[in-house]
Order: C-alpha cells, then sequence, then structure tokens
C-alpha cells in the first residue's frame, strides 16, 4: 500500500485535490472520493453503533465489518488493486442466514426506529446504501471489480436484519419488536 501518515496536515489537499494510494493526485470532487468518502462515513457510523449495548455475536460482526470496509476503502485508493476478498462478501451472505432465521417474518414495512442500536443499525444501512450508489457512479466511468459492489450491497441487507435483531435485544430480559408503519391496509386487516 501507499506511504504511511506520519503528517496529517500535508496541506497538499488546500488546491482541491488528494492523493491516492499509487501517488496520483486526484480532485477531492472525484467519483472515486466521494467512494471513499461515503464508506469512511459508513464505517464511522459503525463506531457509533459499537458504542451501544448489543449481543457479542454481533459486536464481533461488527468489527470485522469494519476491517472488511478498511480494506474496501484501501482498494479503491488504490485503482486496479484488490484487498477485499470474496471471502468477505460469503461472510455477510452467512450472517444474513444466520440473523435472519431469528426474526419473525415481515407483515409490513418497518419504520427506521426503535432501540437507539436498531436505529444506528438503520442510519448505517442508509449509508451503505449511499455508498453503493457512488460506487455504482464511479463503476459506470471506470472498471472496477465486483466485489465491493456486492459487499455494500449485502452489507445494507445486514444492516436492516441487525437493526431488527437489536431491537429485540433488551439487557431487562423482555422482548422487543419492530415498529411497524401505520398504513391503511394493516388498519383495514385488524
Amino acid at each position: 500500500m501507499g506511504n504511511r501518515l506520519s503528517q496529517i496536515a500535508t496541506r497538499t489537499g488546500d488546491a482541491g485535490t488528494t492523493g491516492l494510494g499509487d501517488n496520483s493526485r486526484v480532485s477531492k470532487n472525484s467519483l472515486r472520493v466521494h467512494a471513499m468518502g461515503d464508506i469512511d462515513e459508513l464505517n464511522s457510523h459503525i463506531g457509533v453503533l459499537l458504542c451501544e449495548d448489543m449481543p457479542e455475536g454481533i459486536r464481533t460482526l461488527l468489527v470485522e465489518i469494519q476491517h472488511q470496509l478498511f480494506n474496501l476503502g484501501g482498494e479503491l485508493s488504490i485503482p486496479g488493486f484488490e484487498l477485499l476478498k470474496p471471502e468477505a462478501v460469503l461472510a455477510l451472505d452467512e450472517a444474513l442466514a444466520e440473523y435472519n432465521e431469528t426474526l419473525p417474518r415481515l407483515k409490513e414495512f418497518i419504520l427506521p426506529a426503535g432501540t437507539r442500536a436498531a436505529s444506528l443499525a438503520h442510519v448505517c444501512r442508509t449509508v451503505a446504501r449511499r455508498a453503493e450508489r457512488a460506487l455504482v457512479a464511479l463503476g459506470n466511468e471506470e472498471a472496477l471489480k465486483e466485489g465491493p459492489r456486492q459487499y455494500l450491497n449485502r452489507l445494507s441487507d445486514l444492516m436492516f436484519v441487525l437493526a431488527r435483531a437489536l431491537n429485540r435485544h433488551r439487557t431487562d430480559g423482555s422482548v422487543g419488536d419492530d415498529v411497524y408503519w401505520k398504513s391503511k391496509r394493516l388498519e383495514q386487516e385488524d
């Protein structure tokens, strides 16, 4: 990878460009930098989510996701390089199956609400979707590997499932639930 930073305020970005891991410089407004920024923001939101009380299995999973997002960002910072391995996407598929299996079937849309941890997971989900859109936009302009796009797509799905799991996690032993949208159709079925 590129040089490790030993000095943060280099002033090399004052003209509106930033350095990539291959020592090239691009506009801070480039599609690549937008995608890298969205992935960095997502990783930071996951860091905030990790401040909450949660089952240890979810905590361990989220920490691993943070490492993989760092790999994804590193891959984007060096055009043509691969850091995110196919096993990372497979791990998300396995986590999706594991946590989805424990949840009741949805009968209606849910609101991005509930416990603080679940709400933060929903924020992570929406930022993951934005990062995915930024990556798709970049992929429309430059050739990219499929792994990063697949990873973000699975990750946003997983964050939805984890939000539902976190809404059920209670330290007092009670069982929580999702916050359902009050649709006219559901009102008529009651």
